[in-house]
């Protein structure tokens, strides 16, 4: 017998692991005993740290020459060593404050994302792309807003403002990249969705349970969409009711109503062939057909005569009194659809009019 080579080093590795154990010497367990965890590489995006974000922070509150009372704030959410390190979204919500502290726009526009949107007005913040804003305002009050627009289902505006920011852009790479996620995700933007969430679930260190969760669900859910699927027309069409609830009338809603209309024809032409061609194949394996919608004649094939026999006389079978002739065509009329009623009455004039061999 033949010993497959891997099997013997497979024994030969138990083997080993037995004699340390009867040693007493503790034993590392295999890679691969350690779960598929072990397997995957090691996160490459992280946030950067607490000490490299608050000095960040402190120069651009010097650059603005922030009041005392400001700077005595700064000091209280910026202490030099916290007793525990925040994580990176505690770092993102202090910075968000700082913002709010050193600029009046700043705080408008923080002040709004905490509230849900009233009306179809959005705030104007033209303003972030201006030179005067430094990177560090403009980058985390764009992800700011971006956020606060996604949670108000306005995907194609919140994505306006993540889709050209990196992990690297940020003190909080997870939240970016989630809501990124979610932007696409909602819009049905399969590769894109896919490449934000395999940054998120695969690439991202310290990503929050919450994030995690719903990630790998999405990550899930896009995988398996087809876009020539009725999920995904259906979908399609929630995206364009939620767009009109929203007072997002316009062009791009009607371009998508078109596309969702050419979908459902495409879709309906399609079962209607696959129909068509099991009907011809189980027509000819000699299987049923699909039946005839309406009932028709079948084609003339001889003269339409009988052989007559001798039945006798006394039922009167084809010289029918004209009051039971009608009475039997009005029966026939009941049990047969319309058109077989002249054709029946033809045949009964014709026996009519024919004598019997005697």
């Amino acid at each position: 017998m033949r010993v497959n080579p891997r099997h013997f080093a497979m024994l030969k590795y138990f083997i080993t692991i037995a004699a340390l154990l009867a040693l007493g010497i503790a034993v590392a367990p295999p890679l691969w005993a350690a779960g598929t965890d072990a397997l995957k590489p090691a996160p490459r995006i992280h946030a950067p740290t607490y000490g490299s974000v608050r000095g960040e922070v402190l120069a651009w509150a010097e650059e603005r020459g922030m009041s005392e009372r400001a700077a005595s704030e700064l000091e209280r959410l910026w202490p030099p060593k916290p007793s525990e390190p925040p994580n990176p979204g505690e770092v993102l919500d202090r910075l968000w404050t700082t913002l709010a502290i050193g600029d009046q726009r700043a705080c408008e526009l923080l002040i709004t994302c905490l509230a849900p949107r009233t009306g179809t007005h959005l705030p104007d913040v033209a303003w972030l792309t201006t030179a005067e804003v430094p990177p560090l305002m403009r980058n985390h009050l764009k992800l700011l807003y971006g956020r606060w627009l996604a949670q108000q289902r306005l995907y194609d505006e919140s994505l306006d403002q993540l889709r050209e920011l990196i992990p690297a852009d940020v003190v909080d790479p997870a939240t970016l990249t989630f809501y990124q996620a979610v932007g696409h995700h909602r819009l049905l933007h399969k590769s894109e969705g896919l490449a934000a969430l395999d940054r998120l679930l695969d690439d991202t260190a310290e990503v929050p349970v919450r994030y995690r969760t719903v990630g790998s669900l999405m990550r899930s859910d896009l995988s398996a969409l087809d876009d020539k699927s009725l999920d995904h027309i259906t979908r399609r069409m929630d995206d364009v009711r939620r767009r009109l609830e929203l007072g997002r009338a316009g062009k791009h809603v009607r371009e998508i109503e078109d596309g969702v209309i050419a979908s459902l024809d495409k879709l309906i032409e399609d079962m209607e062939k696959k129909a068509q061609q099991q009907s011809m194949a189980g027509a000819s394996s000699g299987g049923s057909a699909t039946p005839m919608q309406q009932p028709r004649l079948a084609p003339a094939q001889g003269a339409g005569e009988v052989d007559h026999k001798r039945i006798g006389n006394s039922s009167g079978w084809g010289d029918l009194p004209p009051k039971q002739r009608e009475e039997a065509l009005q029966q026939i009329g009941k049990d047969f659809p319309a058109h077989y009623r002249d054709v029946i009455e033809q045949y009964f004039r014709k026996l009519a009019s024919e004598a019997p061999p005697r």
